[in-house]
């Protein structure tokens, strides 16, 4: 029985639904993009190229979701402190209409947040690595964005480039002109559904290998 890749998978991230429809409905349809677990050295850069991008989508809304939670504060001060319109969500702010960047530094939600956005940049890739993991985004419906340097994930964003399902990016430049092009709805949902049909080709053969180890097993009266 030949079938696709048999690959690792996890299952999808968690996500609290009355929070998730609460901001959807907050939201209102805003065009925003997720930096997800990035990094203090690769941070500028990511600002460089959503400042870039915001003279052409003046609404347009970052969600920065750091590595560490605990930076969330100290990030937000910094960020006031070189003009931009901050609200921290660990202080129960809401990302209203004037802010620039939403910073979400509670824990955990990953999940919540690549649900929400339908691009998301995967951080601790444009500097130094090791990357994260695209089918983390990939398997919830949001198009991937990454920095060169994804050691630890190499296997699974060449899959994804070869399905044009992810894209990578060297510099702040490149960055600002693969979100320009994906706050087309119909680029980034094209995007989106190449990876999750690559994700979900991968869960298939692996049910479809325990299927295949129970079955064996239940026949021998294991």
């Amino acid at each position: 029985e030949v079938t696709g890749w048999l690959q690792e998978c996890m299952p999808p991230l968690p996500c609290d639904q009355s929070e998730h429809d609460r901001l959807s409905a907050f939201l209102g349809g805003r065009p925003l993009w997720l930096a997800a677990g990035t990094v203090a050295d690769e941070e500028p850069e990511i600002l460089r190229a959503h400042r870039q991008v915001s003279r052409l989508s003046h609404r347009l809304l970052l969600v920065l979701l750091p590595d560490d939670p605990e930076r969330g504060a100290r990030l937000a001060g910094h960020l006031v402190s070189e003009g931009w319109a901050v609200a921290l969500r660990s202080e129960g702010d809401l990302p209203v209409d004037d802010a620039q960047i939403y910073i979400a530094d509670k824990p955990d939600e990953f999940g919540l947040w690549y649900r929400l956005a339908p691009l998301s940049f995967m951080g601790a890739s444009l500097v130094r690595g090791p990357g994260r993991d695209p089918f983390e985004a990939a398997s919830l419906g949001s198009a991937v964005l990454s920095g060169p340097n994804v050691q630890g994930f190499r296997d699974a964003y060449e899959r994804l480039g070869i399905a044009q399902a992810a894209k990578l990016v060297r510099n702040a430049d490149q960055l600002a002109k693969a979100v320009e092009a994906l706050l087309a709805p119909h680029h980034a949902a094209a995007m989106a559904h190449a990876a999750w049909e690559l994700a979900s080709r991968g869960a298939e053969v692996t049910d479809r290998l325990i299927d295949l180890v129970i079955t064996s097993l239940d026949d021998r009266g294991l």
